[in-house]
């Protein structure tokens, strides 16, 4: 190869260099186009989940509250439970000592009893089990003043499925649920905790 022709493809060279780094200059000033483009939309997606999540957790609270109100409204009114009678109702109990913070969504009281009552719009076996494993153990630490009652748990909910109301019944936890304009109450099968 002359001197000639190594420098027409060293030339040659350079301007197939030239045109490829313009090539990707182009390439990549796109792609800096479409990643913005892709992170503005990112931000829209991510702003309306919240939105929805924000809505979904608004509904959640709502059903919880209308569950809570219904159970509340109808104990405060009969307020009996496997057969015995509770002077006061009161809800949304809550108490902090120590380290220790619980909260009860209707408490039933009388002069040697005390019913705990958690509400759930759709109940699981996992509240119930939250309940007797938990909850008890918590109020008598919370309140150790009812420390010698008998407690007396229930789960309330708008809805219940077959082997949620058998572990509920085996556990001695009374089944506590809508029926018609009526609440119904199965608690044969309580237990002192």
């Amino acid at each position: 190869m002359t001197d000639e022709e190594l420098k027409e493809l060293v030339a040659g060279l350079a301007v197939s260099q030239a045109k490829t780094d313009e090539e990707l200059d182009k390439l990549f000033a796109g792609m800096a186009v479409s990643n913005a483009e892709l992170t503005a939309k990112m931000a829209k997606t991510d702003a309306t989940l919240e939105r929805v999540g924000i809505r979904l957790g608004n509904m959640s609270d709502n059903n919880g509250s209308y569950a809570e109100d219904y159970f509340f409204n109808s104990l405060e009114k009969k307020p009996v439970l496997g057969g015995i009678t509770y002077d006061s109702v009161n809800r949304n109990v809550h108490a902090v000592r120590f380290r220790l913070e619980d909260e009860y969504d209707i408490v039933m009281y009388n002069g040697n009893s005390i019913a705990l009552i958690e509400c759930k719009y759709k109940a699981h076996e996992s509240d119930v089990r939250k309940l007797i494993e938990k909850k008890v153990y918590n109020f008598k630490q919370l309140f150790p003043y009812y420390q010698d009652y008998a407690i007396y748990l229930g789960i309330a909910s708008l809805s219940f499925y077959p082997e949620l109301e058998d572990y509920a019944k085996q556990n001695g936890v009374a089944i506590i649920k809508q029926k018609g304009d009526v609440v119904e109450i199965e608690a044969d099968n309580l237990r002192v905790y």
